[in-house]
């Protein structure tokens, strides 16, 4: 019986294979103006993306430190760098867009060093609504929050699923940040 009276803590190892929801939204608690909030189900903050200016951001964590800093180049080509926007070390990944059809957009990710692992972005920033796919399989997807009887949708506030695997979910939200960005 000592057993039943014991808290279930789960297998970190089982939480690596279950999808994680954040959502985001302008008008969590603590927010300065003119971030972005991405919670846990629990509203916790787990991410705050703060803006710069119109070709910089940063994506910090719950307690505002730096990790990773956004710039926008030229032609929609995106560099994210370790570390704060005025320090920026080392070169993480580069977000080109290869197509813009009407309202539909594709990006490619491509990752600084060696690794050979690029990712496709391919979505329509207007309804926030994206999937991230690494060859054939899907790394994170967007949706705006739908509710029960609700005629029109808001884009206040939207979904970000990510899926199990080997991806940083502090990397996937600067991902879908650039993205949204266009």
């Amino acid at each position: 019986m000592a057993d039943s009276e014991t808290p279930y803590h789960p297998d970190p190892e089982d939480l690596r294979r279950i999808p994680v929801d954040l959502f985001a939204s302008k008008k969590l608690p603590g927010l300065s103006s003119g971030d972005l909030g991405f919670a846990d189900s629990s509203e916790h903050l787990v991410f705050i993306l703060r803006k710069s200016s119109s070709s910089l951001k940063s994506l910090l964590d719950s307690s505002g430190v730096p990790l990773f800093s956004i710039s926008r180049l030229h032609n929609g080509v995106w560099e994210l760098h370790k570390g704060d926007v005025e320090k920026r070390k080392d070169l993480v990944l580069t977000v080109k867009r290869t197509s813009k059809r009407f309202s539909k957009t594709e990006s490619e990710v491509s990752f600084a060093g060696e690794s050979s692992e690029n990712l496709v972005i391919k979505g329509v920033p207007f309804q926030k609504s994206c999937t991230i796919y690494s060859q054939d399989s899907i790394v994170a997807q967007t949706s705006l929050m739908y509710k029960l009887r609700q005629i029109y949708v808001g884009r206040s506030k939207f979904r970000l699923t990510i899926f199990p695997g080997s991806i940083d979910h502090s990397l996937v939200v600067a991902m879908v940040a650039i993205f949204l960005q266009g």
